[in-house]
């Protein structure tokens, strides 16, 4: 190979594989030293230049350099400087793809389904495939060759010469991502997103909050007649998705993530020592607080980032008016009637907040839990 053809084989490989024109250039140097020492039995000082303008190899070590040309080395060496310089360009290139897709972790990203191996469906996303495992699906979605989809980037490792990706559908980062997509708010950054828990396949629960008063957070995110929330709910499949509006205050955001139940905010008491609530409702608003197998208050619990117990007052007040003490071993017995207990702290004056809207399982637009 003259200078000439080796200086278009780097740009074609830069082209191609979009490979940085150094690191081709190094790898040649790297495969052709290692060939030429090989050959002639040196040490490791000896060492392969190739000059970036001209394209000129230029071989040397602690006593000179050496006159030769490369096609005088052999079949043998050239197979050498072939098999490594091979190998050099792969790992460059997982190298690339490594440093492209670990910039884009928690990314949403479209792809289209390849096929199975194993039970991991493969996605391609157009110049590198990626794995979609059996615990990243959501339960009962099937997919076919051909299928178009939108998946988070969850993880980035290099396996090898090949570099590894693996993707989600059940994330709570999805639903984050599809409305950053559908809510010009959230990417505008007046309405912020702060938290959301997943039960992938049933139901999610969204909590929102705007830094501009004028502007409704759970209004911008259901849109127009439900557009917005209904393209999100059309992605993830029919999943129902519940938006409530984010408190700093515990009391209230309990309130509002136990939607679309109806509770009182003098009926919530936090157990500070136990990192626990216990709630109090009206007997026909236990299933709707609990949900169906507990789903509802398991999703508000998580979305609050503590324990919620549900209880009717005939449950936490006995027959004479008092709590009712827990069976647990080590726990504090219920106060006597001579010794009455302490009435759980309450905020003074605290106004009384507007019932949350009830989630409506046919109407994607009604799907929210709005709170204050």
């Amino acid at each position: 190979m003259n200078s000439e053809a080796l200086l278009q084989m780097v740009d074609l490989l830069h082209a191609q594989k979009n490979i940085p024109h150094e690191v081709i250039f190094r790898a040649l140097e790297e495969s052709m030293a290692a060939a030429v020492r090989k050959r002639f039995g040196e040490g490791e000082e000896l060492v392969c230049t190739i000059d970036r303008e001209t394209g000129e190899v230029t071989v040397e070590d602690d006593e000179g350099v050496y006159e030769f040309e490369m096609s005088e080395l052999g079949r043998i060496v050239a197979q050498t400087v072939k098999q490594g310089f091979t190998q050099r360009v792969r790992e460059a290139e997982r190298d690339v793809f490594y440093d492209k897709y670990e910039a884009r972790v928690g990314q949403l990203i479209s792809g289209e389904v390849q096929r199975y191996e194993g039970q991991d469906l493969v996605v391609s996303l157009g110049d590198v495939e990626a794995h979609l495992t059996r615990e990243d699906r959501v339960r009962g979605e099937t997919y076919a060759p051909g299928d178009r989809i939108r998946v988070i980037i969850v993880e980035v490792r290099k396996d090898g010469s090949r570099v590894r990706i693996y993707v989600s559908r059940t994330h709570p980062d999805l639903v984050r991502r599809l409305f950053e997509l559908e809510v010009p708010e959230i990417a505008d950054q007046i309405i912020e997103i702060k938290r959301v828990v997943r039960e992938p396949g049933y139901r999610t629960k969204m909590a929102v909050v705007s830094s501009d008063p004028k502007i409704d957070a759970i209004g911008a995110c259901v849109g127009v007649r439900g557009s917005r929330i209904k393209a999100v709910i059309d992605e993830l499949r029919g999943e129902r998705i519940d938006i409530i509006r984010w408190s700093d205050s515990l009391e209230t955001l309990v309130m509002n993530g136990l939607g679309p139940a109806k509770i009182h905010l003098d009926n919530i008491y936090p157990n500070v020592e136990k990192h626990s609530v216990t709630v109090l409702v009206d007997e026909e608003q236990q299933s709707l607080a609990i949900g169906k197998r507990g789903q509802n208050v398991r999703l508000a619990s998580r979305l609050c980032g503590w324990d919620i117990d549900i209880k009717t007052r005939e449950e936490y007040f006995g027959e004479d008016g008092l709590p009712v003490a827990e069976d647990a071993a080590g726990e504090e017995p219920a106060p006597t009637a001579e010794e009455p207990a302490e009435a759980p702290a309450v905020e003074d004056a605290a106004p009384e907040l507007p019932e949350e809207a009830a989630a409506a399982d046919d109407d994607p637009s009604a799907q929210t839990a709005a709170g204050s």
